[in-house]
């Protein structure tokens, strides 16, 4: 398995630390029988599973990008160095962006969000690069 398939598989823990988290703090919020249920009444979420929430959001938005490139990569240039640090980077600033949103950290966290999607940026340009020479 070539690293940009094996940075891929190791996306899938990553999402389900996302929407653990989010799960979690639902249920914490809310309680399992009402999880249960249709959530037809649904109360305003709490601040950190809003924060939960949107992070779960923020990561959808991205992780399509990072599965697509890292397929591209696999097939176009496997073992280019640019794409694999790119996806450390992505993968990284992910792993490091939950913990911040959840407990609000003010700048910190817009930064690790930057560093991510720079990590997106090199392997789009790493592929781009490779496509052109």
């Amino acid at each position: 398995m070539t690293v940009e398939l094996w940075l891929l598989f190791l996306s899938l823990p990553l999402y389900g630390l996302y929407l653990g988290a989010q799960s979690l703090f639902y249920r914490m919020q809310y309680g399992v029988i009402y999880a249960a249920t249709a959530r037809d009444d649904e109360a305003p979420a709490g601040p950190i599973l809003a924060r939960a929430d949107k992070a779960m959001r923020n990561f959808l938005e991205t992780w399509p990008v990072f599965i697509v490139l890292a397929l591209i990569a696999h097939l176009a240039a496997p073992g280019d160095g640019l794409i694999l640090w790119g996806a450390i980077i992505y993968m990284a600033g992910r792993v490091v962006y939950l913990p911040l949103y959840l407990f609000g950290v003010f700048a910190i966290r817009s930064l690790v969000w930057n560093v991510a999607t720079i990590g997106l940026a090199l392997m789009f340009f790493a592929i781009a690069w490779g496509a052109l020479f």
